[in-house]
C-alpha cells in the first residue's frame, strides 16, 4: 500500500498540463483528489476518467485569485473527503507576454494575482487545518523564472520570485508544527503554456525546440514523491528537476 493512500489532495490548475497529470498520479497512489480550475468542463472530465480507472476524484471550479473561491474549495475537500492533507499550488498563467513599457496594467495585475496571490490564498486557507492536525504538505509549483529575469515575463518572473520567498516563510512558520512546505521547479514542460511562449517569439525560451521540453508526467511524479516521507529533507527548499540527483531519487532516470 502506498503511503499516500487515503490522503486528500487539492490540485489547482488541474484542467491540463502538470495539474491534470498530477491528479492522475496522485489517484494512482491511492489519494483522494480534488481537481480545481477556473473552467468546469475539463476538470470534470479529468475527474471522471480517474473514477473510471478506479480512483477517487471530484472537481470544483475555483479562481485562485479570489480568496472566497479558495476557502470554498478547501471546505469542499473537507466535506467531501473528510480530511485535508496535501495542497498543490499549481495554477499559473504566462499571458500577457510583453514588454513593461507597453503592458496593460490590469492584465499584468491579474496575472500577478493568479501567480502570486493565488499561492498565498491556498496556503492561508489550508494552514490552520494542517497546523491543528500537526501534519500536511504544501507544494508550490515554482520556476527557474523565479531566479532569472526574462524579457517579456516581468509579471511571471516577479510573481514566481515572490512565491519562492513565500514558500520559505511558510515553511519557517509551519515546519515546527508538522507542516512541510516545498517548491518544485520543473523546468520547461510540454504544456499549452509552451505553445503560447513559442508563439510570442520573445526571449530565448520561445526559441527552444519543443522536443527539449519534458513530459508533464515527470513533474507529476515528482509532486507525488515530494509528499512522501522519503522527501522530508526538502522542506523549505525549492527542488529542481534539472538536478540529475533529484531525478534519480524520484526514479525518473536510472
Amino acid at each position: 500500500m502506498h503511503e499516500l493512500t487515503g490522503k486528500a489532495v487539492i490540485i489547482t490548475g488541474a484542467s491540463r498540463g502538470i495539474g491534470a497529470s498530477a491528479a492522475a498520479e496522485f489517484a494512482d497512489a491511492g489519494a483522494m483528489v480534488l481537481l480545481a480550475a477556473r473552467s468546469e468542463g475539463q476538470i470534470r472530465h479529468n475527474a471522471q476518467v480517474i473514477r473510471d480507472n478506479g480512483g477517487q476524484a471530484e472537481a470544483v471550479t475555483c479562481d485562485v485569485s479570489k480568496y472566497k473561491d479558495v476557502q470554498a474549495l478547501v471546505s469542499h475537500c473537507e466535506s467531501t473527503f473528510g480530511r485535508m492533507d496535501i495542497l498543490i499550488n499549481n495554477a499559473g498563467v504566462i499571458e500577457p507576454i510583453g514588454h513593461l513599457e507597453t503592458s496593460d496594467p490590469q492584465a499584468w495585475a491579474n496575472a500577478a494575482d493568479i501567480n502570486y496571490k493565488g499561492v498565498y490564498f491556498g496556503i492561508r486557507a489550508v494552514l490552520p487545518i494542517m497546523a491543528k492536525q500537526s501534519h500536511g504538505v504544501i507544494i508550490n509549483v515554482s520556476s527557474g523564472a523565479a531566479h532569472s529575469p526574462l524579457e517579456g515575463w516581468s509579471h511571471y518572473c516577479s510573481a514566481k520570485a515572490a512565491a519562492h520567498m513565500l514558500t520559505r516563510c511558510a515553511d519557517k512558520e509551519a515546519g515546527p508544527r508538522g507542516v512541510r512546505v516545498i517548491g518544485l521547479s520543473p523546468g520547461t514542460v510540454a504544456t499549452e503554456m509552451q505553445v503560447l511562449i513559442k508563439a510570442s517569439g520573445i526571449n530565448p525560451v520561445s526559441q527552444m525546440n519543443p522536443a527539449d521540453h519534458i513530459d508533464p508526467t515527470w513533474p507529476a511524479r515528482a509532486l507525488v514523491w515530494l509528499c512522501t516521507d522519503e522527501a522530508a529533507e526538502y522542506a523549505g527548499q525549492e527542488v529542481s528537476l534539472r538536478d540529475e540527483a533529484v531525478r534519480r531519487k524520484i526514479g525518473l532516470i536510472d
